[in-house]
């Protein structure tokens, strides 16, 4: 079983260097709004603004950029509803890799046309009857490439904690930090940083209600797999929390909070009415368990996570209608 010792901040520093040159350092934005609604002093890190619209490339660029050449030349294949796919087809697109994505038929159509114009091969399946994974390792085999998972992998994992190094070196100590968990790789990442710069600190995954995995797997003391999701927040739409992340959670994560679908599209409207950004569903869960008041930050310094901004039409039509 993976260890927090298997897995250390050495490997998210020696990530941060490699992938400098490729991603952006993202702001920390502030909102005196947010902070009297939260009753906290509130940092966002703002992973909206991230080269293909989410924190996934930093993970992405760490893992192409430790491939050795041959590998390269082979081809990369990863499985993805969306964030993913856009953050390995920039990286391939960077490094000059060739890149094949497995999406979902019902895949927001803003992040398929954007894996697309990245150059990547896209080849679809069905959520509901399909299994990407075994679709993507048997692409991969067919052509000797190198799969590339959305979280469950330690160069995936070093990359996506770059984002936490950034947002503490910036605004130093807080009393907690609220990250998105999906398969984990995110939350892996930055509570790995937060628990060895500031042990004292409080690290909450957040997690739509209709996609409760992590949060089941927690209170169960090992991963629960649950059935398709049908949430709004598409990137948490995994079935299970990462055999290499897990381990991780439990050893640093304070909980696990749950967030409605209305309490998500309300934070969707609440960062795009009040602080004019755009930030999608799934990067939104963390603002709105402080809205929804499921943390106890009163008087606090808190971090969040805004993971992405890759939301499409419709679906800012259905927050801003809620």
């Amino acid at each position: 079983m993976a260890d927090v010792n298997d897995f250390t901040i050495a490997h998210i520093t020696a990530a941060q260097a490699r992938i400098a040159p490729h991603v952006h350092r993202t702001p920390v934005l502030t909102s005196r709004t947010l902070d009297a609604r939260a009753g906290a002093s509130v940092f966002l890190k703002a992973e909206n603004f991230q080269r293909g619209g989410s924190f996934k490339v930093r993970g992405a660029m760490n893992c192409l950029a430790t491939l050795p050449s041959g590998a390269r030349a082979r081809g990369v294949v990863a499985f993805s509803s969306g964030n993913h796919a856009q953050g390995v087809a920039l990286a391939a697109q960077t490094f000059g890799v060739p890149a094949t994505i497995v999406m979902p038929t019902d895949a927001p159509r803003t992040k398929v046309a954007g894996t697309e114009s990245y150059g990547a091969r896209i080849v679809y399946y069905d959520r509901q009857h399909e299994d990407r994974e075994a679709i993507a390792y048997r692409l991969a085999e067919e052509r000797g490439a190198t799969v590339i998972p959305p979280y469950d992998h330690y160069a995936v994992m070093a990359g996506q904690g770059t984002a936490a190094l950034e947002l503490l070196a910036e605004v130093g100590w807080l009393d907690a930090l609220l990250v998105p968990v999906g398969g984990g790789g995110l939350l892996s990442g930055c509570a790995t940083v937060a628990k060895t710069w500031f042990p004292d600190m409080a690290i909450y995954g957040v997690e739509a209600e209709l996609a409760q995995d992590t949060y089941q797997s927690v209170r169960a003391g090992r991963r629960i797999s649950i059935s398709p999701p049908a949430t709004i927040a598409d990137g948490m739409r995994n079935l299970a929390p990462g055999k290499l992340t897990f381990p991780i959670i439990q050893q640093t994560v304070t909980d696990i909070l749950l967030v409605s679908e209305d309490e998500i599209r309300a934070a969707v409207s609440f960062l795009l009415t009040r602080l004019k950004i755009a930030v999608e569903p799934t990067g939104a869960v963390g603002v709105a368990a402080l809205l929804a008041g499921k943390v106890p930050v009163q008087g606090k310094r808190v971090g969040v996570m805004l993971s992405g901004g890759n939301l499409d039409a419709q679906q800012l039509i259905d927050c801003l209608n809620c």
